[in-house]
């Protein structure tokens, strides 16, 4: 697996990391390759880790992110342990430097090729761009961004993806066979057990990039409607990181934030919150909404993205588009009984998504690319896990 996040903060790095910790449970043989803080071979169990340092020369995606233009460099090494552990298929998470070392190595070494969709790069380059020179010039880049992307995906034997719209893009514009892999949510962190407020301050919460691409603008717009509707007592609650912080910082006069959260602290975070907001309309899927599901909190998230399918719109939480986005942030805060229900809804439908259901259906996936049947197939979410 060349993965292009695993130690970072994001929800590619959380897939990743929580295949490999699967391959090693069920003593399946991988080799991981990501970046790392030094260059390294490691074995842990069934699991081999190859770590390669990122180079100085290269451009920053994220606060945590990089891709690397030198990674070449590394090709001598990772080809080496690529030879010793003679892998059936080759598992790559994008198109990124570590990404395309995998793609060499799979066409070098004829190891077919598996490549899931985890990113919606051209919709992300064209929020950037488009809020620096305008949405004309955001939707060429978009398209052109998406072309080079379905190019990079048609290497590959067969694809996943997280949500039927990919499904449809990419075997339409990469001709090749794609399945559904979603995404499960560790519900023994993510609880709300862990709460530990008792007072009638409502607390709205957004855990993710603060980034461009995630509206996270709107948040503002959610200020403002709480304020009109007359709720007085309540305040938003931050945690992640990335160039909008300041943005944030400067206009929303009622926040609270906590920065990066990992682990514990952001379990109980989660559970603190009494709404979660997802403004995000380029999310492939979606994993902090099925962690603040999973800790008892309903979501408001858009119509556009993989939150939609994860949201039960009126059970759970509430699917809307950006006219009435805030507004029915209003009428959670506001109605403590329908917030009440839509919270334990909310834990119900995440104690139904399982990683390890997921990753068996990669892992079937796997053998089918290996053996040249592949075909698509929907990776389910429900089981033990």
């Amino acid at each position: 697996m060349f993965a292009d996040s695993f130690h970072e903060i994001n929800g590619v790095g959380l897939t990743c990391r929580t295949l490999d910790d699967f391959a090693r449970r069920r003593g399946y043989p991988m080799l991981s390759v990501h970046v790392g803080p030094a260059n390294s071979l490691s074995v842990n169990g069934s699991v081999v880790t190859c770590e390669l340092q990122n180079s100085r020369i290269g451009f920053g995606l994220e606060a945590d992110l990089r891709f690397d233009l030198l990674a070449f460099r590394h090709l001598g090494r990772v080809r080496a342990a690529f030879r010793q552990f003679n892998p059936d298929v080759v598992h790559i998470t994008g198109p990124n430097s570590i990404s395309l070392l995998g793609a060499k190595l799979s066409h070098e070494f004829k190891v077919p090729l598996l490549a899931s969709w985890h990113t919606n790069v051209h919709e992300y380059a064209s929020r950037r761009l488009g809020g620096i020179c305008g949405d004309a010039a955001g939707r060429w880049v978009e398209e052109a961004v998406l072309g080079i992307v379905l190019r990079y995906y048609s290497l590959a034997r067969a694809t996943l993806a997280p949500n039927r719209e990919l499904i449809q893009i990419l075997e339409a514009g990469a001709g090749k066979p794609c399945g559904l892999m979603r995404r499960g949510v560790d519900c023994h962190l993510y609880d709300p057990a862990r709460r530990t407020r008792n007072d009638s301050t409502i607390v709205v919460g957004y855990v993710g990039r603060l980034s461009p691409e995630k509206s996270i603008r709107r948040l503002k717009d959610v200020e403002e409607a709480l304020e009109r509707a007359g709720v007085a007592d309540f305040r938003i609650e931050l945690a992640g990181h990335g160039g909008e912080r300041e943005w944030l910082k400067a206009n929303i006069t009622r926040l609270r934030d906590h920065g990066v959260l990992q682990g514990i602290p952001l379990a109980a975070a989660y559970a603190n919150f009494d709404i979660f907001v997802f403004p995000s309309e380029t999310d492939t899927y979606g994993n902090v909404v099925q962690e603040a599901m999973a800790s008892g909190v309903p979501c408001v998230v858009t119509r556009k993205g993989g939150p939609a399918a994860i949201v039960t719109d009126g059970a759970d939480g509430f699917v809307r588009g950006r006219d009435d986005f805030a507004n029915a942030v209003v009428q959670l805060a506001t109605d403590r009984a329908l917030r009440e229900t839509m919270a334990r809804a909310a834990r119900v439908t995440a104690l139904k998504a399982s990683w390890d259901a997921v990753f068996e259906s990669v892992y079937r996936t796997y053998a089918e690319v290996a053996s040249g049947t592949a075909e698509t197939r929907d990776a389910p979410v429900t089981g033990p896990g």
